[in-house]
């Protein structure tokens, strides 16, 4: 059966990996909740899974189909959200946390592009990945250095805790999006 959309564009079949999963789950890299029973395990853990959650639902796809819009108007694509949440990442731990005074990774003459900006090129995308990776390690590193989750952030206001919690939050949002995105792009769906 061929679905359209409502401008009568034929869109992708729905399709399933391993029946409802991206990889075998024995080769599934997240834990899923299987955590050492502390807060700060708990906490750490959802947040890597969800990282790695975004990077399962953009594999295997090139520049344009990691920049594709997910429904006109809307400039929301998985290009988008890796460039989003690396200026999400950085924001809250250089700049709440760390009192780092960095700019935004996509701020361009005032002008927020995480989303308009992300473009259907190899070297774009290639950067984007880039920053989300190294302003990741940045988190981890910034959380592995301080031992108490209710230190309090350079702007004297914040917790780390807190900060965790958002993320975790914002990333789940986010890869919600992602599945829409993924579903619309080439049918894909699953975990």
């Amino acid at each position: 059966m061929v679905t359209v959309d409502e401008a009568g564009q034929e869109l992708p079949e729905r399709r399933f990996g391993w029946w409802d999963m991206w990889v075998p789950e024995d080769e599934d890299p997240r834990l899923d909740g299987a955590f050492e029973n502390t807060e700060r395990a708990m906490l750490l853990g959802f947040l890597s899974d969800y990282r790695l959650t975004l990077e399962m639902k953009c594999s295997g796809l090139d520049p344009a189909g990691l920049a594709k819009a997910s429904v006109p108007p809307s400039d929301l694509s998985l290009l988008g959200l890796v460039r989003h949440l690396a200026g999400v990442e950085r924001s809250w731990f250089r700049r709440v946390l760390a009192g780092e005074e960095v700019p935004a990774p996509y701020l361009v003459d005032g002008v927020d592009t995480e989303f308009s900006g992300a473009a259907a090129d190899p070297a774009v995308v290639e950067e984007a990945w880039a920053t989300w990776r190294a302003e990741v390690a940045n988190s981890e590193a910034f959380v592995a250095a301080h031992a108490d989750l209710g230190w309090i952030g350079a702007d004297g206001q914040t917790p780390l805790r807190r900060v965790l919690i958002h993320m975790i939050e914002e990333y789940a949002r986010h890869c919600g999006h992602a599945d829409l995105i993924r579903e619309r792009i080439d049918g894909r769906v699953g975990q």
